[in-house]
């Protein structure tokens, strides 16, 4: 039986001890794992930043001490590949930040959502961070449209929930989410602090991964999960680890 995976996440590098060199954190590592391959192939879907030449450089040098052939989706200004055939051909897609706004309007142009669709649906490991976790959810908060956030209910809907990123860097974003829940926007949100991953099985959120395990789990960085009950809002708290 094929499981279905996306890793959702605020983070998935981390930084290291020289300037602007990144590595894999715990989230895009556990991707790689996920595969069962000795060598797995990554693509980078970097859309939503209009495939900017320095972020791509960056992600290409993190992963030069993975056992990884790496490869990538450019959109701008025309696919540099085929796009089904591209996605298709990898065993992870890992989708950067920037404007989920863009990211799914472009992606409509090329036909982008079809074949990450059925990329998934295949037990391809999907994923990303910021507007790359957003993608995969009904939708979220967004500063897309400029300082003020917005919401996207447009995305490719994958998984059956609304979503939050950089839940505690940005002081806007969890007022915001909980409105949404308030407002009945979204049934359910999932929400992530920066450095933060959710892996999802079948739709289902099963484990919360922290790119840096923090000294003291019970305060460090997080996952949340949204509800409304009784009119009012309630945020859970998900700590690192299998979700019970």
């Amino acid at each position: 039986m094929t499981v279905r995976r996306v890793m959702a996440t605020s983070g998935g590098f981390v930084a290291t001890d020289l300037w602007d060199v990144m590595k894999p954190g715990k989230t895009l590592l556990r991707m790689l794992e996920l595969t069962g391959k000795e060598r797995p192939r990554v693509c980078f879907i970097l859309t939503a930043s209009g495939d900017n030449a320095q972020y791509l450089a960056r992600s290409y040098a993190a992963m030069s001490d993975t056992n990884c052939d790496v490869t990538h989706l450019q959109l701008f200004t025309q696919p540099n590949a085929p796009v089904f055939d591209r996605i298709m051909e990898s065993d992870v897609i890992w989708v950067g930040g920037g404007s989920v706004a863009n990211l799914l309007a472009v992606w409509q142009l090329h036909e982008v959502g079809a074949a990450l669709t059925a990329a998934y649906q295949a037990g391809k490991i999907i994923g990303g961070v910021s507007a790359g976790s957003i993608c995969w959810h009904q939708g979220g908060p967004t500063d897309s449209y400029g300082a003020k956030l917005r919401t996207v209910t447009n995305s490719l809907g994958l998984l059956p929930y609304g979503n939050a990123v950089h839940f505690d860097s940005e002081v806007e974003r969890r007022p915001f989410a909980h409105q949404l829940i308030k407002d009945e926007v979204f049934e359910k949100i999932y929400a992530t602090d920066d450095g933060v991953g959710m892996l999802y099985e079948n739709e289902i959120p099963v484990e919360v991964i922290v790119d840096k395990t923090p000294t003291d789990p019970s305060i460090g960085p997080a996952a949340y999960v949204l509800t409304k009950v009784n009119g009012e809002v309630l945020e859970t708290r998900l700590a690192n680890g299998v979700i019970n």
